[in-house]
């Protein structure tokens, strides 16, 4: 049985007193023991996320690292190893964001997930198709496609310790969400094209859905059988709405 997992990305949004209102917040919440909870902050405000959750049962992690896992001279950048020292579990890697505005190519999005796990953390990769290439037809062979740069390049044992997260991009931040019909069938070819490869892995493997969720359809997301929970964004930047999407990943 998958453990669900709620994760919530708070992108370039927070300061320092908005930050500690929220982990307030957060420390209030009555979250399910049977779910994994983890927040990615702004890297500057990772040790304060991690010293005002420490008492709680929350994971931190970055949203991105450099390309290689030990430190050097690349101006800044971030190594997994610091963030791994710092008390980070977790990585996002390949988030449409860092995609499309930083021109991350597949073969950075394969060197950076090696890289975190180089370095002992998890890394949590993002697919998803674009609007378009939905409405082209083309939604299962993109996600395929970034998924098997990955599989290709490392093997798919790699997934034994990873998280994947199905973005569809038309769904980031729009208010628009996939219908949890149209997110399972995404989540479904993902598991199958790891079960092509090693089905025991495939059914252990957790892929959560992200795209505008929210407490309002959390629930019927994630009572699909392949939605092992979310990736949530704007909505986690309210403890009170995050705290409710948890619970509905816990019911």
């Amino acid at each position: 049985m998958r453990r669900p997992m709620v994760a919530g990305n708070w992108k370039m949004y927070g300061t320092r007193t908005s930050v500690a209102e929220l982990i307030g917040g957060l420390n209030q919440q009555a979250l399910p023991a049977g779910v994994d909870v983890a927040v990615f902050p702004v890297s500057v405000h990772l040790q304060q996320v991690l010293d005002g959750l420490a008492e709680n049962n929350i994971a931190v992690g970055s949203q991105n690292c450099a390309f290689q896992s030990e430190q050097g001279a690349l101006t800044g950048e971030v190594s997994p190893v610091q963030l791994a020292d710092l008390g980070c579990q977790f990585v996002l890697v390949g988030h449409s964001e860092r995609r499309s505005v930083f021109g991350e190519s597949d073969r950075d999005v394969c060197n950076k997930f090696a890289a975190v796990q180089a370095s002992g953390l998890i890394p949590v990769l993002c697919v998803g198709e674009t609007l378009e290439q939905r409405n082209a037809g083309e939604t299962l062979s993109v996600v395929s496609a970034q998924l098997d740069a990955v599989v290709g390049e490392l093997g798919v044992g790699v997934f034994a310790k990873a998280v994947i997260a199905y973005e569809p991009v038309w769904a980031i931040g729009t208010g628009l969400t996939a219908t949890p019909q149209q997110a399972q069938e995404v989540h479904a070819e993902i598991r199958a094209q790891i079960a092509s490869k090693d089905s025991v892995l495939a059914e252990s493997v957790r892929i959560l859905y992200g795209g505008s969720v929210k407490a309002a359809n959390a629930a019927d997301l994630f009572g699909m059988p392949d939605i092992d929970g979310g990736l949530v964004g704007g909505a986690s930047l309210n403890a009170d709405e995050f705290g409710a999407i948890c619970r509905a990943a816990g019911s």
